[in-house]
């Protein structure tokens, strides 16, 4: 069913940057008051769905480490950290997603570095530029992921961690109008599973909008599978239900893992 050749890269920029004048819920920025919180050591983030990070998953101290947000564009996660001492990079595929960042360094007074680019290519920076990588949910909107645990290792220096969260592929079995409208858990599709392989251009507007992000499934063994034959160590795992939808009686929606760059 592939139609004509889309580049996701392109589309799912002007796909998130049209959520973002949308009001998505992931690309509303945080109060001044949570970051006045943060400065006081205050603070939680999220890495999968509404689920705090558990802070044994961070170094006990942030001051001075160089901190990559990665594909965490929207001014929710990089301030934060930002605000709790860390140096912080955020680097996302969508202008308007930085821009949020942009806005509340501005607002309160927080020394925080933007970088527009795919989670893929992480040319920009040197090896072992960084002390921790911290991934949200967001691989979904590439169709390969080698290419990004690949660039996370290398830009890690020795010891540095990764946080990584991921959508269960499982929940693409599902039939995303009748689990959305009617709360059911309907299967229609063969895994692993790609906007663009199962549904046309026209099926998609129809379904999800002309201007949705594009998605695709990737198996466990590319996510955690992956993460190990970059040269991670896994040393954290965890998992959390949807925060809204009708999968949260039944299944856990997303998985996250702390890997270790081997010192």
């Amino acid at each position: 069913m592939q139609d004509i050749v889309v580049d996701p890269v392109a589309h799912n920029r002007a796909a998130w940057d049209k959520y973002v004048q949308d009001g998505n819920e992931w690309s509303r920025p945080v109060s001044t008051e949570r970051v006045e919180r943060a400065r006081r050591g205050d603070w939680s983030i999220v890495l999968i769905g509404y689920e705090p990070v558990d802070r044994s998953w961070l170094p006990t101290d942030l001051t001075d480490k160089d901190v990559l947000c990665l594909a965490s564009g929207g001014g929710q996660q990089g301030p934060i950290l930002a605000a709790a001492g860390a140096r912080v990079t955020v680097f996302d595929n969508s202008p308007r997603q930085l821009g949020q960042d942009q806005m509340v360094a501005a607002r309160d007074g927080l020394e925080l570095r933007t970088v527009l680019g795919d989670m893929r290519d992480l040319s920009t920076f040197g090896d072992a530029a960084f002390d921790v990588v911290f991934h949200p949910v967001s691989n979904l909107f590439v169709p390969d992921l080698a290419p990004v645990w690949r660039e996370c290792f290398r830009v890690l220096r020795p010891g540095g961690t990764l946080l990584a969260g991921f959508l269960n592929p499982d929940v693409y079995l599902f039939d995303h109008e009748a689990l959305d409208e009617r709360g059911e858990l309907t299967v229609v599709h063969q895994l692993p599973y790609s906007d663009l392989a199962h549904y046309s251009a026209e099926e998609r507007a129809t379904k999800f909008g002309a201007d949705a992000a594009l998605e695709y499934s990737h198996t466990l063994t590319a996510q955690i599978g992956g993460q190990l034959a970059a040269g991670f160590a896994l040393t954290g795992f965890t998992e959390a239900p949807h925060q809204s939808n009708a999968s949260a009686s039944y299944m856990s929606h997303y998985f996250a893992t702390l890997a270790v760059k081997p010192g």
